[in-house]
Protein backbone atom coordinates (compact mmCIF):
# COMPACT_ATOMS: atom_id res chain seq x y z
CA UNK A 1 0.00 0.00 0.00
CA UNK A 2 1.10 3.31 -1.00
CA UNK A 3 1.75 6.25 1.64
CA UNK A 4 0.35 9.81 0.77
CA UNK A 5 2.42 12.85 1.36
CA UNK A 6 2.20 16.08 1.50
CA UNK A 7 4.84 18.30 0.60
CA UNK A 8 4.28 22.48 1.58
CA UNK A 9 5.89 25.63 2.12
CA UNK A 10 3.89 27.01 4.74
CA UNK A 11 4.19 30.40 6.81
CA UNK A 12 4.83 30.31 10.10
CA UNK A 13 0.30 31.58 10.46
CA UNK A 14 0.38 28.53 8.40
CA UNK A 15 -0.45 30.18 4.63
CA UNK A 16 0.61 27.77 1.71
CA UNK A 17 -0.79 30.37 -0.80
CA UNK A 18 1.94 31.59 -3.78
CA UNK A 19 4.91 30.71 -2.00
CA UNK A 20 6.85 30.48 -5.89
CA UNK A 21 6.15 33.70 -7.55
CA UNK A 22 4.41 37.38 -7.31
CA UNK A 23 1.62 36.13 -9.89
CA UNK A 24 1.52 32.70 -8.82
CA UNK A 25 -2.11 32.83 -7.03
CA UNK A 26 -3.76 36.43 -5.67
CA UNK A 27 -7.17 35.08 -5.70
CA UNK A 28 -9.04 36.80 -2.51
CA UNK A 29 -6.10 39.75 -3.15
CA UNK A 30 -3.40 38.37 -2.13
CA UNK A 31 -0.25 40.35 -2.46
CA UNK A 32 2.11 38.33 -1.09
CA UNK A 33 3.11 35.90 -3.47
CA UNK A 34 6.79 34.52 -3.60
CA UNK A 35 7.39 35.22 -0.21
CA UNK A 36 9.34 31.78 0.30
CA UNK A 37 11.12 31.72 -3.25
CA UNK A 38 14.17 34.50 -1.82
CA UNK A 39 14.38 32.46 1.53
CA UNK A 40 14.60 29.53 -0.17
CA UNK A 41 17.17 30.58 -2.52
CA UNK A 42 19.72 32.00 -0.13
CA UNK A 43 18.92 28.51 2.06
CA UNK A 44 20.20 25.21 0.40
CA UNK A 45 20.21 23.12 3.07
CA UNK A 46 16.83 23.88 3.76
CA UNK A 47 16.04 23.05 -0.13
CA UNK A 48 17.56 20.10 0.33
CA UNK A 49 16.16 18.79 3.73
CA UNK A 50 13.14 19.58 1.76
CA UNK A 51 13.48 17.41 -1.23
CA UNK A 52 14.79 14.20 0.98
CA UNK A 53 13.33 11.15 0.64
CA UNK A 54 11.21 12.37 -2.31
CA UNK A 55 13.07 9.76 -4.61
CA UNK A 56 10.34 7.48 -3.57
CA UNK A 57 7.65 9.10 -4.87
CA UNK A 58 5.96 6.76 -7.61
CA UNK A 59 3.37 8.95 -8.99
CA UNK A 60 2.46 13.11 -7.83
CA UNK A 61 -1.50 14.23 -7.39
CA UNK A 62 -2.71 17.35 -8.00
CA UNK A 63 -5.60 19.72 -7.92
CA UNK A 64 -6.41 21.49 -11.06
CA UNK A 65 -5.15 24.62 -10.27
CA UNK A 66 -1.73 23.22 -8.93
CA UNK A 67 -1.59 21.59 -12.01
CA UNK A 68 -1.95 23.77 -14.39
CA UNK A 69 0.19 26.95 -13.06
CA UNK A 70 3.33 24.94 -11.27
CA UNK A 71 3.35 21.78 -13.88
CA UNK A 72 2.93 24.40 -16.22
CA UNK A 73 5.26 26.91 -15.18
CA UNK A 74 8.20 24.56 -14.76
CA UNK A 75 7.73 22.34 -18.55
CA UNK A 76 7.86 25.99 -20.40
CA UNK A 77 10.86 26.89 -18.07
CA UNK A 78 14.57 26.60 -20.00
CA UNK A 79 16.41 23.92 -19.19
CA UNK A 80 18.42 23.41 -17.09
CA UNK A 81 15.85 23.40 -13.98
CA UNK A 82 15.42 21.56 -11.13
CA UNK A 83 12.43 20.26 -11.77
CA UNK A 84 12.03 19.62 -15.60
CA UNK A 85 13.12 15.80 -15.66
CA UNK A 86 10.92 15.11 -12.57
CA UNK A 87 7.79 16.48 -13.89
CA UNK A 88 7.94 14.56 -17.77
CA UNK A 89 8.75 11.20 -16.24
CA UNK A 90 7.04 11.00 -13.23
CA UNK A 91 3.44 9.52 -13.29
CA UNK A 92 0.91 12.63 -12.27
CA UNK A 93 -2.45 12.39 -11.31
CA UNK A 94 -5.14 15.51 -11.27
CA UNK A 95 -8.38 15.85 -9.77
CA UNK A 96 -10.53 18.27 -11.49
CA UNK A 97 -14.15 18.90 -12.44
CA UNK A 98 -13.35 21.05 -14.86
CA UNK A 99 -10.47 19.63 -16.66
CA UNK A 100 -11.00 17.01 -19.75
CA UNK A 101 -8.61 14.72 -21.49
CA UNK A 102 -6.06 14.49 -23.15
CA UNK A 103 -4.05 16.39 -20.36
CA UNK A 104 -1.40 18.88 -21.90
CA UNK A 105 1.41 17.15 -19.74
CA UNK A 106 3.38 14.08 -20.25
CA UNK A 107 2.41 11.27 -17.80
CA UNK A 108 -0.33 12.71 -16.90
CA UNK A 109 -4.00 10.99 -15.87
CA UNK A 110 -7.71 12.35 -15.12
CA UNK A 111 -8.87 11.45 -11.81
CA UNK A 112 -12.28 10.81 -13.37
CA UNK A 113 -15.65 10.90 -10.86
CA UNK A 114 -14.89 11.19 -6.96
CA UNK A 115 -11.34 12.02 -6.49
CA UNK A 116 -11.48 10.59 -2.58
CA UNK A 117 -12.28 7.52 -3.52
CA UNK A 118 -9.74 7.19 -7.00
CA UNK A 119 -6.98 8.18 -4.31
CA UNK A 120 -7.71 5.64 -1.85
CA UNK A 121 -7.70 3.39 -4.75
CA UNK A 122 -4.36 4.69 -5.99
CA UNK A 123 -3.10 3.97 -2.48
CA UNK A 124 -3.70 0.25 -2.31
CA UNK A 125 -2.39 -0.11 -6.26
CA UNK A 126 1.36 0.46 -5.34
CA UNK A 127 4.31 0.14 -2.79
CA UNK A 128 5.77 3.66 -3.90
CA UNK A 129 4.74 7.27 -2.57
CA UNK A 130 2.09 9.28 -3.74
CA UNK A 131 3.21 12.47 -3.68
CA UNK A 132 1.06 16.15 -3.45
CA UNK A 133 2.61 19.07 -4.22
CA UNK A 134 0.67 22.54 -3.58
CA UNK A 135 -3.44 21.52 -4.08
CA UNK A 136 -4.24 23.13 -0.86
CA UNK A 137 -7.85 22.48 -1.36
CA UNK A 138 -7.36 18.98 -2.56
CA UNK A 139 -5.11 18.12 0.66
CA UNK A 140 -7.72 19.69 3.23
CA UNK A 141 -10.41 16.93 1.61
CA UNK A 142 -8.06 14.20 1.63
CA UNK A 143 -7.08 15.14 5.44
CA UNK A 144 -11.18 15.58 6.41
CA UNK A 145 -11.18 11.40 4.22
CA UNK A 146 -8.44 10.39 6.63
CA UNK A 147 -6.18 9.52 3.51
CA UNK A 148 -2.94 11.76 3.91
CA UNK A 149 -0.01 9.72 5.90
CA UNK A 150 2.83 12.10 6.24
CA UNK A 151 3.50 15.83 6.04
CA UNK A 152 6.41 17.06 4.80
CA UNK A 153 6.35 20.98 6.04
CA UNK A 154 8.63 23.55 4.91
CA UNK A 155 8.29 26.80 7.51
CA UNK A 156 9.64 29.72 6.47
CA UNK A 157 10.06 32.17 9.31
CA UNK A 158 7.19 35.06 8.07
CA UNK A 159 4.27 35.98 9.12
CA UNK A 160 2.09 37.10 6.18
CA UNK A 161 -1.17 38.16 7.59
CA UNK A 162 -3.74 36.84 5.06
CA UNK A 163 -3.50 34.01 1.98
CA UNK A 164 -4.93 30.58 1.69
CA UNK A 165 -3.65 28.19 4.87
CA UNK A 166 -3.28 24.38 4.46
CA UNK A 167 -5.15 23.38 7.63
CA UNK A 168 -9.13 23.43 7.20
CA UNK A 169 -11.32 22.40 10.45
CA UNK A 170 -9.77 18.74 10.61
CA UNK A 171 -7.99 17.79 13.72
CA UNK A 172 -5.39 15.73 13.17
CA UNK A 173 -2.36 14.81 15.71
CA UNK A 174 0.98 14.49 14.46
CA UNK A 175 4.23 12.68 14.89
CA UNK A 176 7.83 14.08 14.34
CA UNK A 177 9.20 11.65 12.26
CA UNK A 178 12.41 14.01 11.26
CA UNK A 179 13.30 17.59 11.63
CA UNK A 180 15.70 19.84 10.37
CA UNK A 181 16.27 23.77 11.44
CA UNK A 182 18.51 25.68 9.18
CA UNK A 183 20.86 28.37 10.30
CA UNK A 184 18.35 30.80 8.74
CA UNK A 185 15.41 29.52 11.02
CA UNK A 186 13.93 27.76 8.53
CA UNK A 187 12.48 24.30 9.73
CA UNK A 188 11.73 20.98 7.34
CA UNK A 189 9.91 18.79 9.29
CA UNK A 190 8.19 15.43 8.16
CA UNK A 191 5.40 14.61 10.51
CA UNK A 192 3.53 11.34 10.55
CA UNK A 193 -0.27 11.58 10.73
CA UNK A 194 -0.93 9.46 14.40
CA UNK A 195 -2.88 6.22 14.17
Amino acid sequence: MSKLVVVENLSLDGVMQAPGRPDEDTRGGFDHGGWAAEPLGKDPEAVQASMAGQGRAGAMLFGRRTYEDVVGHWLSTPEPNPFTEILEQTPKYVASRTLTEPLPHPNSTLLKGDAIERVALLKQESGQDLVVLGSGLLVRDLAAAGLIDEYVLTMIPVVLGSGTRLFGNTYIALEVVHSVTTSSGIVVARLRVAQ
